[in-house]
């Protein structure tokens, strides 16, 4: 049995991860797949001041209080960012490190430091508009989300606080310590943010690089496959 925690990316939230969640648990394994602050059904406690320190927390706090060891931890997007974090933190109970189309930080970097030109000005511009908040979400069809798939989507996803794109993270580098290290480049969407890191972790002997052809999404276009994946870091 292993303890997989399964994290959201932006805008997001636990309902992203249903049908991936639900086969991991019929192969009878553990599945966290937890909410940050301020979205999906905690977006009753969305403020502009909620930042990457308090969503780090959020995740930390599920394998502290669940007493999770050898967890598979596994980042979507800007989950990334919060995995890289947490796993900083209690490196002695992370298993596997899973990336899927995510940031990759290394110390003082921020999300908005690190992505693109225009992601950051799309970002910028949201926040800028909405009080600190980053409003509205880039659209299902904008990641190139399954069209059977986007009503949902657009119609779960939130506001992100805009101080969690901002805060610069800080690492120790403990995280690098974590014996398995994955990341999954979804190459079915454009322009994808990602592609100088795919091509700099590829190069990388100390990562494991997979391609996967769907939009940004992966859990929502490909949720068997997915779950195959990770079942063999069990």
């Amino acid at each position: 049995m292993t303890n997989f925690v399964l994290v959201h990316g932006g805008w997001h939230g636990g309902w992203c991860w249903r049908k991936v969640a639900r086969r991991l648990r019929e192969q009878g394994h553990d599945v966290f797949t937890p909410t940050l602050t301020g979205l999906g059904e905690r977006s009753h406690l969305l403020t502009a001041d909620i930042n990457l320190d308090t969503q780090i927390q959020d995740v930390a706090n599920v394998i502290d209080y669940e007493d999770l060891d050898q967890v598979v931890l596994v980042g979507h997007s800007f989950g990334g960012m919060v995995i890289s974090g947490v796993a900083d933190r209690m490196a002695g109970r992370i298993a596997a490190l899973v990336y899927l189309d995510a940031f990759v930080p290394e110390d003082g970097d921020s999300l908005l430091a690190i992505t693109t030109d225009g992601f950051r000005q799309f970002l910028t511009d949201g926040a800028s508009r909405h009080g600190g908040l980053v409003t509205p979400p880039i659209s299902a069809e904008g990641f190139s989300v399954n069209p059977a798939d986007r009503a949902w989507v657009d119609a779960k996803c939130g506001p992100h606080p805009f101080a969690a794109f901002l805060q610069r993270i800080s690492l120790t580098g403990a995280w690098n310590s974590v014996p398995r290290k994955v990341y999954v480049y979804c190459d079915g969407w454009s322009p994808n943010p990602y592609a100088a890191l795919y091509d700099r972790l590829n190069a990388d002997p100390g990562w494991t690089v997979r391609t996967a052809p769907c939009g940004h999404d992966i859990m929502i276009d490909l949720p068997d496959e997915l779950a195959d994946l990770l079942l063999e870091l069990r």
